[in-house]
């Protein structure tokens, strides 16, 4: 029976159609091809939307992070070539040193490729941007924030009237 069966599966679909030879009481491990390629292998949640994803890391999808803190730390000892190379043009050299990248897709598509030897937060400014006359007052805290040390300005003296 199942010489039959291999023997009528190796004739064209529309032969096989028209004379309605191949039923699945005589080949029920019969499955034609087109229902193997055109219908979709994944899962529906890797379909669908991903707004819980911005609730786990802290993100809002409407307003995205500008700059990225990217720090590596895994060696890229054993590593190929393309990944070192990469890991050297980003400026990762050392380990745990931080790097301050822009949110492009450029950028995203250079860190995609070394994401499993890098650490990648957004930076927050719960401050604001500093200005000029504060970059030397500000620095990068461990949680991902940029602090920034306001300069005081002298106040101007007003004249006394009298």
């Amino acid at each position: 029976m199942s010489g039959v069966c291999r023997s009528l599966s190796s004739f064209s679909g529309k032969i096989l159609t028209e004379a309605q030879l191949l039923s699945p009481s005589l080949c029920p491990w019969f499955v034609s091809a087109r229902s193997k390629f055109t219908k979709t292998r994944l899962p529906q949640e890797f379909l669908a939307e991903r707004s819980q994803d911005h609730e786990k890391y802290g993100g809002d999808p409407d307003q995205p992070h500008k700059l990225h803190i990217v720090t590596r730390v895994k060696s890229v000892l054993r590593r190929p070539y393309w990944e070192k190379e990469l890991v050297k043009h980003l400026g990762l050299e050392k380990a745990h040193v931080p790097v301050i990248h822009k949110n492009t897709p450029a950028v995203n598509s250079q860190l995609k490729f070394v994401k499993h030897l890098v650490r990648i937060q957004p930076l927050k400014t719960p401050y604001g941007l500093p200005a000029e006359q504060d970059m030397a007052d500000s620095f990068i805290n461990s949680k991902g924030e940029l602090i920034v040390r306001r300069l005081l300005q002298p106040a101007e003296p007003k004249a006394i009237e009298s």
